[in-house]
């Protein structure tokens, strides 16, 4: 196998607890995420992630792990997950998982030890307890705030019922942070990497990557509230005002810190070990661009997501200047592109919602598969689904919790997927019900329908992905140049090119070759010599203007 595979892999995203159940359950599982591999690799992806599936209370959607190497008994077993990774490898498919080193579920065994045991103890250096402020040390320690909203503190109690110490948490109180400069956090983390290598992993999604190492003075953070501003994508609109502020996120009190690139080493030493073939991409948003090459320098990280483009509004400005300056910092590594994910507002719902997104996303969607590099996409994308509106009663993002509904959350884009049927659950399981309810108006989005459809969301990227396979060793091996004509973006790769139209009304183009993809679902425009509004073709020859 290829050590380099995923310099332009396509790799899909599974949220398991939205992909698809084996039976009458609500919640997806990983049996159920084998059934649906065949589905998966006849679109043509090179390799799927999947979201954690580890024993957890499901405080964070599972990202409060409190036993990274085993199952969640509502997702199946071990056994299962063995399955899993090997029914992905016969059909050509390799397995990244997500890895999750920041933080634990307060239901940990190391965390019910920490609460248990003097101050000052080994149990407790293990994360990060501290003494209150104030003459009762009533406040928190210091002005930190959560990524989920309100204090990055919550204080403890004694076992005599009285106020204890408090504890760091980045994001929910149920997700206390680990003590990364303490040895046996970093012995069992790295464990941890080399118990899902010795299952047969090939990779790792590394959540919250930017996020390990802390200032141990415990300082308060100059503009507490504007660094956390700094990392919600929501927020950047690609002005030089949100260029400004992510600049806080550089070498903060709780992100970005020089010193997290020591444990990075660690992980990258213990990949380097098991095969040379394996991959580890980072979530970490940072900025300056120098501050991000420091992620995927030979030694660290192979790979970073890349936000400027998953976040870029729908214009030739912003999506060129975003490709522009991605392309540009080639040489410090491969680059990635992602349009959304389980974090994020699903890219139909980000670029309008309605006919007139979906249209935009199956153009951005043809557009970014154009690209070298790799591309991330997530479950459902193929399908062109919007976010659910979910009902408030149903809700279970700590992020809604915790804002008290001023923020929405990210439920609405982790609705489980439609597949068959013209009801819900759409064929997800044998039950009428799912943990988010699915909208009725998705039996047409249904992957069987999808598939009867020519002209579907769904055969479209198959198309897509069949060409950008034919020409991965040819013209889409040739480093891209980006023309912005108005409204209209143009990517020229060798003897290919690839044309958006971001804007709303037809523009007339001369083209010299052949039309091989169009992301509308009628493509006679092409003879006509104008290419429609929130279009994209592939084309080719050259492309003018007449």
């Amino acid at each position: 196998m290829s050590s380099t595979w995923w310099h332009d892999a396509v790799i899909y995203q599974i949220y398991p607890r939205s992909f698809r159940a084996s039976g009458s359950q609500t919640q997806g599982d990983l049996q159920g995420v084998i059934a649906g591999l065949a589905s998966i690799a006849a679109l043509g992806v090179d390799a799927v992630w999947l979201s954690p599936f580890y024993a957890s209370p499901m405080a964070d959607s599972g990202y409060d792990i409190s036993d990274h190497r085993n199952v969640d008994p509502r997702f199946g077993s071990l056994d299962d997950a063995r399955a899993l990774i090997n029914a992905a490898h016969e059909l050509g498919l390799r397995i990244i998982v997500d890895y999750v080193p920041n933080h634990v579920s307060d239901q940990h065994v190391w965390f019910q030890e920490a609460l248990n045991s003097p101050i000052d103890s080994m149990e407790r250096n293990r994360f990060h307890f501290r003494d209150g402020k104030g003459s009762d040390g009533s406040e928190p320690p210091n002005n930190w705030i959560s990524v989920f909203n309100g204090p990055a503190w919550t204080r403890t109690t004694n076992a005599d019922g009285s106020p204890g110490q408090w504890y760091l948490h980045l994001f929910a109180p149920e997700q206390p942070d680990v003590n990364w400069t303490n040895p046996q956090v970093q012995q069992d983390m790295l464990d941890t990497l080399r118990f899902w290598l010795d299952q047969g992993v090939d990779g790792f999604r590394v959540d919250v990557a930017m996020g390990m190492a802390k200032d141990m003075t415990y300082a308060d953070q100059d503009d507490a509230q504007g660094l956390i501003d700094a990392i919600r994508l929501d927020l950047f609109d690609g002005s030089p005002e949100s260029f400004e502020r992510r600049e806080l996120v550089n070498n903060s009190r709780i992100f970005d810190r020089d010193e997290l690139h020591e444990y990075v080493r660690m992980m990258r030493a213990v990949l380097d070990s098991y095969r040379d073939d394996l991959v580890s991409v980072a979530e970490a948003w940072v900025y300056p661009p120098e501050r991000a090459h420091r992620y995927i320098r030979p030694d660290e990280f192979h790979q970073i997501f890349n936000f400027d483009f998953l976040v870029a509004p729908w214009d030739t400005q912003h999506l060129g200047d975003a490709i522009s300056r991605t392309l540009a910092d080639m040489t410090a590594g491969t680059p990635t592109w992602a349009l959304d994910n389980h974090d994020t507002p699903r890219v139909a719902t980000r670029l309008g919602g309605g006919p007139e997104g979906v249209a935009r996303a199956r153009a951005l969607m043809c557009l970014t598969l154009a690209l070298p590099g790799s591309v991330y996409i997530y479950q459902g994308q193929e399908l062109g689904l919007e976010d659910v509106n979910v009902p408030d009663s149903e809700r279970d993002d700590p992020v809604w919790h915790r804002s008290g509904g001023a923020q929405l959350g990210r439920d609405g884009a982790r609705v489980p997927l439609p597949w068959a049927g013209d009801a819900p659950s759409f064929g997800f399981s044998t039950s009428t019900t799912t943990w988010l309810s699915q909208p009725h108006q998705w039996a047409s989005l249904t992957r069987e329908a999808q598939q009867a459809d020519e002209q579907s969301t769904l055969n479209l990227v198959r198309r897509a992905l069949d060409i950008r396979h034919d020409l991965r060793d040819t013209s889409l091996a040739q480093h891209p140049t980006v023309t912005i004509d108005g409204e209209l973006l143009i990517l020229r790769r060798d003897d290919i090119t690839v044309v958006t139209n971001t804007g709303q009304d037809p523009r007339p183009i001369s083209t010299t070759g052949d039309l091989l993809l169009c992301s509308r679902r009628v493509s006679a425009d092409h003879a006509q010599g104008s290419i429609p509004g929130n279009t994209t073709w592939w084309l080719t020859g050259s492309v003018s203007r007449p």
